[in-house]
């Protein structure tokens, strides 16, 4: 019994954290998603330049920026689970070093509201992340090879994950190094009325290294605990859709699945004399876990460089998963 409330305990802790931490969504729209028509286009079709995107709540686009060029996309969120309210904001900032070759950085901010425990102290920073994305195809109008790209991500532990006193909601940050690595791919389909539906489909699989922590922590620890946790890993795979409405209005929904692996904390309790010299004495597992999820999404772009989304990602409770719901708000703006 003991074992399981400690199990419980430590997924909702993880859910304060990496909630406000892991990143919601990504960057969707980039400069370079304009298609170049074949010259088969159909004229009853629409035309690509005539369809302005924003992008999908969550899935990123394969295409790169045109070398000198930026991209700016912050988020603002509040994800809604049983006990919590972790509000929470994260921006992309990608800037072309060539025109396949894509960097940028991604700062992550977080507040949780606990209704039967203490909120955070304050607004706080989260983990950071910085982005590597090479582009291997390019999709044209008549051709069936989609527009790819391979990315790599690498989390710092700059949020607070443990040493977390009476705020365990304090806790913002995974304490890990972790790299993920993903295959984005796109590509544009004509509707019987010539309307375009652009498609998403993206791969994602993350590791990480263990972490050192001292006290209470993100990972469900108490006053006194000395050890490591070894967060799991995770696979995460997205497929999404966009329906060109209008030239500035689009539909979107994404449509999600994550795999994650159990995660191992192990240590002693230095309050406890007996434990010490026989370390670890505290042994416990996450289990691991599945979520199916979904995102629809209402898109609305001025201009084919300034757009605004809003949507509502939706977990689904499942295996060691508990239910959210996650409303946000971005603004995805080209230099």
């Amino acid at each position: 019994m003991r074992d399981d409330l400690t199990s419980r305990r430590t997924l909702l802790l993880l859910c304060c954290a990496i909630g406000a931490s892991y990143p919601l969504a990504a960057p969707a729209q980039q400069a370079s998603d304009t298609v170049v028509p074949s010259r088969t286009s159909v004229v009853s079709r629409q035309s690509t330049d005539d369809a302005w995107w924003t992008g999908p709540m969550l899935a990123a686009s394969p295409n790169t920026l045109p070398r000198g060029h930026f991209l700016v996309e912050p988020y603002i969120y509040d994800v809604r689970s049983a006990h919590t309210d972790g509000y929470g904001s994260l921006t992309y900032m990608n800037y072309g070093l060539t025109d396949r070759f894509t960097v940028g950085l991604i700062p992550t901010f977080g507040f949780n509201m606990v209704s039967e425990g203490t909120n955070s102290s304050g607004i706080g920073l989260g983990d950071l992340s910085l982005l590597a994305q090479y582009r291997l195809t390019q999709f044209r109008a008549g051709s069936w090879v989609p527009t790819t790209a391979i990315v790599v991500q690498e989390a710092l532990p700059t949020g607070k994950f443990d040493k977390l006193g009476n705020r365990p909601s304090d806790g913002l940050g995974g304490g890990a190094y972790a790299t993920t690595l993903s295959l984005y791919s796109q590509t544009f389909l004509w509707m019987p009325n010539g309307r375009i539906l652009r498609t998403r489909l993206d791969v994602s699989g993350t590791f990480s290294n263990s972490v050192h922590i001292e006290d209470v922590s993100v990972y469900g620890t108490g006053f006194g605990f000395r050890g490591r946790a070894d967060p799991g890993s995770s696979l995460f795979v997205d497929l999404a859709g966009e329906y060109s409405v209008t030239q500035r209005w689009v539909l979107g929904i994404d449509l999600t699945f994550r795999h994650g692996a159990s995660t191992r904390v192990a240590g002693y309790d230095i309050l406890d004399p007996e434990s010490v010299p026989n370390p670890p004495s505290i042994l416990f597992n996450s289990g691991s876990s599945d979520a199916f999820g979904f995102a629809p999404a209402i898109e609305y772009n001025w201009t084919p460089k300034l757009g605004v989304l809003l949507g509502t990602r939706v977990i689904l409770a499942g295996h060691n998963t508990s239910s959210s719901i996650t409303p946000a708000l971005a603004i995805n703006m080209f230099y």
